[in-house]
């Protein structure tokens, strides 16, 4: 199955997805994120998969079980997806090969994808990552683009294209990749490092600060890397 990756705009959900009636349908498809998963499909198709995973229609948060289930399995969906689709919607034409404040100052010179907080883990499980422009038109993938990408993220060429067990980073190192992400709600920041540390938690939205102690904790208990107390 193919994956999307994406930094979220107006989406459409999984109840506006099972629950939609013709004279709605027309409606959402005015929306960039009814597009986008018409457009992600279409280059699913395009490169022979049968199924693809979008997490703004793929997860219904009305059920806060499934939602826990979901965050907590999210790293392995990434890892076990043949293929990511990094969809850029910021750039307008070719990937970015230095910093420009003037295009991207509100997201540190670069496309706004790499300072969010969930983007990073799926710049990292899956095996392959393919990068597009805001018109779907390929401009990469991680392994080609790696010498940049360890420019734009901190993250060393070899985890990225070997991934975290073969390059074996640090706790410290993780966590200095995701030090300046930003994330909607606070507890995200935490929840979104989860798989890259291998742990799980129960989500609990309204802990605020505290998620990232539950997180600390929980890599204590299963690692003796003490670099972790640098954070």
């Amino acid at each position: 199955y193919a994956i999307l990756s994406h930094r979220w705009g107006t989406e459409v959900s999984y109840e506006e997805m099972v629950k939609m009636e013709e004279q709605e349908r027309e409606k959402l498809k005015q929306h960039g994120g009814y597009q986008k998963i018409i457009k992600t499909c279409e280059q699913a198709m395009k490169d022979g998969y049968k199924w693809l995973w979008v997490d703004t229609c793929c997860i219904d948060k009305r059920s806060s079980s499934e939602l826990s289930e979901a965050i907590n399995s999210m790293y392995r969906w990434y890892q076990n997806a043949r293929v990511c689709y990094a969809y850029l919607s910021d750039v307008e034409s070719v990937f970015p090969s230095e910093q420009d404040n003037g295009k991207y100052g509100h997201s540190n010179g670069w496309p706004e994808w790499f300072i969010r907080g969930w983007t990073l883990q799926e710049l990292i499980a899956p095996k392959q990552v393919e990068f597009f422009n805001k018109d779907w038109i390929p401009i990469g993938n991680k392994k080609y683009l790696a010498p940049i990408l360890e420019d734009i993220t901190g993250i060393p060429c070899a985890a990225l294209t070997n991934g975290l067990a073969a390059s074996r980073p640090s706790i410290a190192q993780i966590m200095s990749w995701a030090a300046d992400r930003k994330t909607m709600r606070e507890e995200d920041r935490a929840y979104s490092l989860m798989g890259l540390f291998g742990v799980n938690m129960p989500m609990l939205y309204g802990e605020g600060g505290k998620a990232f102690q539950r997180l600390q904790l929980e890599i204590i208990r299963i690692s003796s890397d003490h670099s972790i107390f640098a954070w």
